[in-house]
């Protein structure tokens, strides 16, 4: 190779291990960009990785020093929700770019960021207000020189978007019953699971040969496929592919002694496996996303799709399924089926999506002319 590299810096330090996965992924196979990533240990663990030349193990301590050993030409950080007297001082000293998960925190001033130290999770805010920098966090993310996002939906004049989702599983899944996974930790301030049970106990599945004839359904694709004779109740696995705890637990378990006969459900009551969680999803018919409105962050409401993403975009693309989001949830991604009235019809339509722009070249190209357009 007759140039040199571009070199860049990736941190993260805190929570979203996944994501600096996918860009370690996708910047592998760069002849553009050279990256060293700085990981804290929390971070190399989840992520199963040991130090190498580029991928370095890092503490809020060390991380200044070991940022100056070298000329980058871009510091990117993965999440800036904590050690913010630090993450000022690299904004301060590099061109820096931030991955931006939560909007309205980011907008938060710090009067709104002092009375949230008294609403929840005390000890842990009184320590980032005390040690971390807290009230610095506007200057950080103001200092940056560009803030990102993941979802292009949440692009903006004030935020560029980050494309690093890409279809990593592609293969067909072949169930012999409707296989239905909703991805996430079970829990009802994400995603509304009091309204799947209901759903689910309301799901008349039972279709007349004349039905099965007259609509464009999974459910009539699927049976003449396998050469079943229509008219027959279709079997349903549901699996709640998240650890269920407390009353979550309960309402699966009082569920699962009242459900429907042709529905079979699936939970766990442990953290799932990431090789478990990949194969799993890759067996889905469909994802049903069943994402609350609205959550909240540092006491901070944020909107799903307005002011946050929802993990579950990443991975309906990088699975390539379809998926089932709530009917107002704002999106323009081809893939997400807007949940209806009639559950039957977004369960059971048959709907044919390309992934092949989510494809890792076409999504390495794009992720590298963004990354030209931020030194």
């Amino acid at each position: 190779m007759n140039f040199e590299l571009k070199k860049i810096a990736y941190i993260e330090l805190d929570t979203h291990a996944e994501i600096a996965l996918n860009f370690m992924e996708l910047m592998n196979d760069s002849n553009e960009f050279s990256v060293d990533y700085y990981f804290s240990e929390k971070i190399l663990k989840a992520l199963d990785l040991q130090e190498t030349e580029n991928i370095k193990k890092a503490t809020p301590e060390n991380l200044i020093q070991q940022l100056s050993a070298d000329n980058y030409q871009l510091v990117i950080i993965g999440t800036v929700h904590r050690y913010f007297n630090v993450f000022e001082k690299v904004v301060e000293k590099f061109n820096t770019s931030i991955i931006c998960h939560n909007l309205n925190f980011v907008k938060d001033s710090n009067f709104d960021l002092l009375s949230s130290i008294f609403k929840e999770d005390f000890q842990y805010r009184l320590k980032l207000l005390l040690k971390e920098g807290l009230l610095r966090k506007s200057e950080v993310y103001q200092k940056a020189k560009n803030l990102l996002v993941l979802d292009d939906n949440l692009a903006n004049n004030n935020y560029k978007n980050l494309q690093i989702f890409y279809t990593k599983f592609s293969e067909k899944s072949e169930n012999e019953n409707l296989n239905i996974v909703i991805p996430g930790a079970v829990s009802q301030k994400r995603r509304d699971y009091k309204s799947v049970i209901k759903k689910l106990k309301n799901l008349e599945l039972n279709f007349e040969e004349s039905e099965l004839r007259r609509s464009e359904t999974f459910v009539e694709n699927r049976l003449s496929e396998k050469g079943s004779s229509v008219g027959t109740t279709q079997n349903i696995e549901i699996i709640f592919l998240g650890k269920a705890q407390r009353k979550e637990l309960e309402m699966l378990q009082d569920f699962e002694e009242s459900k429907p006969k042709n529905i079979s459900i699936q939970y766990f009551t442990e953290k799932v496996s990431q090789n478990e969680f990949d194969s799993l999803m890759q067996k889905a018919d469909i994802l049903w996303c069943p994402i609350q409105p609205e959550t909240e962050f540092f006491s901070q409401k944020e909107i799903y799709g307005v002011t946050k993403m929802s993990g579950n975009i990443g991975d309906a693309i990088k699975f390539g399924k379809l998926a089932i989001f709530p009917e107002n949830y704002p999106s323009k991604y081809p893939f997400i089926i807007p949940e209806k009235r009639s559950m039957e019809d977004a369960l059971f339509m048959k709907k044919e999506i390309d992934f092949s722009e989510f494809s890792k070249e076409k999504v390495l190209k794009q992720l590298e002319k963004t990354i030209f357009a931020l030194l």
